[in-house]
């Protein structure tokens, strides 16, 4: 069975790439977000392997949901998506203990790179 991934975007276009590149390398897409407070009650539910969270989103950014995923589980591995011109906020994500980022418009080798980098 594939590594585990939960999906976290606001755009149900961006989640339905990822999902696409994720399941045809293997990965099991265990679910979707599209804010923050989804995403923190959905990783409670699932726990996957990793999650890819996008950054800006509405209610609860990813950088906050970032953190409280980490307060979860401090070894929870959460690679962030971000537009383009949004080094600062990776550079806060980095630092509050994302793994890696990836930049939209997403690259499936990209994607894939990183993901099998944080968990194999």
């Amino acid at each position: 069975m594939g590594k585990s991934v939960l999906i976290v975007d606001d755009a149900a276009f961006m989640r339905m790439m990822i999902k696409d590149i994720l399941t045809k390398n293997g990965y099991e897409v265990v679910g979707e977000a599209q804010d923050g407070v989804e995403a923190v009650d959905k990783y409670k539910e699932s726990e996957p392997d990793l999650v890819t969270m996008d950054i800006t989103m509405p209610e609860k950014d990813g950088l906050e949901a970032l953190k409280e995923i980490l307060e979860i589980n401090s070894d929870a591995k959460v690679i962030m998506c971000s537009a383009m011109g949004q080094q600062a906020m990776v550079i806060d994500a980095i630092q509050a203990g994302a793994k890696d980022f990836i930049v939209k418009p997403f690259q499936g080798d990209r994607v894939i790179e990183a993901i099998s980098k944080v968990i194999g």
